[in-house]
């Protein structure tokens, strides 16, 4: 399969008090297409780091970070924006959803984030009647109109999923989606989640502290002391493991 992310050599330093602090010490990994991967490691270990760095929705402190093989870190800021709504969508564990705007305009903002102003509102319309698709399709098209204090948690992330998928990105990352919510909830969305890959193709990397729903993916990827330690096939597939799955995470 296609490699659509690759981090290279990946550091990232955090600075505290003048002194810089290592968070990821040289990651050298790989997503493909179609594929369903996990990130797990104790707390801490810079799982959400490394995800917003192959989201690029921060820098390496060094190392290089490509999607579909080109490096965005010869890329201008915008020309990276472009590649970051066009290829990925993020789901993350509190949502981030804007109060004010409904759950169609939460939906519909995530492709006009960035945009010229006249590009965004040339599509206008077609944004609503796709927005609205998407919401049915997460079981929420009823609650268009609700703002997200209307919302119980499970809607908001099925908002939040329904906004990620707006720009039909290549892959989802997901930060300890089911997290925030309730043990029936957060099955629930993991299973749209999976069903989303099933029926797209969407490839889905996903930070998790839960065993089971790491197994769940076809690989799993467990970071320590800032580096990937193993890599592991899980019950969602074949992988390129180097590892036993036992014990993960």
């Amino acid at each position: 399969m296609t490699a659509i992310l690759e981090a290279r050599d990946v550091r990232r330093d955090f600075k505290l008090g003048g002194q810089a602090i290592p968070v990821l010490k040289g990651i050298d990994l790989e997503i493909r297409e179609r594929e369903t991967v996990s990130l797990v490691g104790k707390s801490g270990v810079g799982k959400t780091t490394l995800l917003q760095i192959l989201g690029l929705l921060e820098p390496p402190t060094s190392g290089h970070v490509l999607v579909r093989g080109q490096d965005v870190g010869s890329l201008s800021r915008a020309k990276r924006a472009e590649v970051r709504r066009k290829e990925i969508g993020f789901v993350f564990q509190f949502y981030h959803l804007i109060a004010d705007l409904t759950a169609l305009e939460n939906v519909v903002l995530s492709r006009r984030i960035g945009e010229p102003f006249f590009s965004a509102l040339k599509r206008r319309g077609d944004e609503k009647h796709r927005a609205l698709a998407l919401l049915e399709r997460v079981g929420l098209a009823h609650r268009s109109r609700h703002r997200p204090s209307q919302l119980s948690g499970g809607e908001l992330q099925r908002v939040a999923i329904a906004r990620a998928l707006f720009a039909e990105p290549s892959v989802l990352l997901c930060d300890e989606p089911s997290g925030n919510l309730d043990g029936e909830t957060g099955a629930a969305i993991l299973d749209l989640l999976f069903r989303i890959h099933a029926e797209d193709g969407t490839t889905l990397v996903i930070v998790t502290h839960d065993p089971e729903l790491a197994r769940r993916c076809g690989r799993v990827v467990r970071l320590r002391d800032g580096r990937v330690e193993s890599e592991a096939a899980g019950a969602g597939g074949n992988g390129r493991g180097r590892s036993a799955v036992a014990g993960a995470p």
